[in-house]
């Protein structure tokens, strides 16, 4: 058998290209530290240190490699970092049990950010599953001990939350998707936290139905105590002044269907409901057009498809705005380390202003 020659061409540093009896095929071949150093022209311990250690790389150093990063594609081997740096690289982050409905679909919006967020920072997501708090402290509980995560972002905050108590008393770095809902969350508060301003949403929205509608505005919300329902009712209330009756059903549609119904057939007049939900705004739409008040303007809050699929108005809460602000509290705006920070005034927040969306 004769044997043949093979060539192997160097094309940069992202790729190589074999000749095999004529037949020519790009064979990957990932770009090395080696290659970001050369093209850096730094030492190999220069790269390493600016990846791993940048505050110790003057400035103008770190740029160099870092645009050598950038031009060459250069992505760190997983498992050689986490040897070396003795971190995992990985956050972890409940998802949450599937309950039908229509608003679930934020969360899932949410994970889907965080994790091609974190990939752009050469970071991974682990999913965990968790039915309850206790089971979900169980659950960080083993990945912390096994070393499998570096950090933690938790969704669904609420008063007298156990995870959160948790986590500071393991010193564990995380990030909550939901306030601490203490006394004062901006001056002093408990943890690093990540949220979307409920109130403003609402103020736009019962301010857009004064505006195109009338003076009588409803909000239809969920029972108080609700930290993040009271919050989109306290919107309502700045800018309306509680002109207009306060509604409260459970979040289903046949629930708010039924209590928006009772109240057209009351005395209170009303031109327009802002809801808490999409689901509760779905609600109000099936007894306003059942009640032949389809001028009646109703406004929902979390713009998913089902909203938009009728036509109503509603609040976008921009999730990947609000990964994006837990990444930059967990690690800084540009960094691919964790780095621990404590909960102080003026830093350890990040409040997303939602937008109305006007159908």
């Amino acid at each position: 058998m004769r044997r043949r020659d093979r060539t192997v061409l160097r094309i940069g540093c992202k790729g190589t290209y074999s000749d095999s009896g004529g037949k020519g095929t790009i064979v990957a071949k990932p770009p090395t530290v080696d290659d970001v150093a050369r093209l850096a022209g730094v030492s190999r311990q220069t790269v390493s240190n600016a990846l791993n250690t940048p505050d110790i790389v003057r400035p103008a150093t770190r740029e160099r490699v870092e645009r050598a990063i950038a031009e060459l594609g250069y992505r760190p081997h997983a498992a050689a970092r986490q040897l070396r740096t003795r971190r995992s690289s990985t956050i972890g982050i409940r998802l949450d049990p599937y309950a039908g409905g229509i608003s679930g679909v934020v969360l899932d919006r949410f994970v889907h950010a965080l994790t091609e967020s974190a990939g752009e920072r050469r970071m991974r997501v682990l999913l965990y599953a968790a039915r309850s708090a206790d089971e979900e402290i169980e659950r960080m509980r083993e990945l912390v001990d096994s070393g499998e995560i570096d950090a933690l972002v938790i969704t669904g905050t609420y008063h007298g939350d156990p995870r959160t108590r948790w986590l500071l008393s393991r010193e564990v770095p995380f990030v909550a998707f939901g306030r601490p809902w203490g006394l004062d969350d901006i001056d002093a508060p408990a943890h690093l936290w990540v949220d979307v301003d409920g109130a403003a949403g609402t103020r736009a929205a019962a301010r857009h139905a004064r505006d195109v509608a009338g003076e009588h505005v409803a909000f239809l919300g969920w029972p108080s105590g609700s930290g993040t329902g009271d919050e989109r009712e306290r919107g309502w209330r700045e800018e309306t002044g509680g002109a207009g009756p306060r509604l409260v059903s459970t979040d289903d549609v046949a629930g708010a269907r039924a209590i928006v119904e009772s109240a057209l057939d009351g005395s209170d007049p009303i031109d327009a409901i802002v809801c808490a939900s999409d689901s509760l705004a779905i609600g109000a739409h099936l007894a306003c057009t059942s009640h032949g008040r389809s001028e009646v303007l109703v406004i929902g809050f979390d713009n998913t498809p089902t909203a938009e699929a009728l036509g109503l108005s509603s609040i976008e809460q921009l999730p990947e705005r609000v990964a994006a602000g837990a990444l930059e509290l967990l690690m800084g705006e540009t960094g691919d380390v964790i780095a621990p920070r404590r909960a102080e005034s003026g830093v350890a927040h990040v409040l997303v202003e939602p937008r109305l969306i006007v159908r």
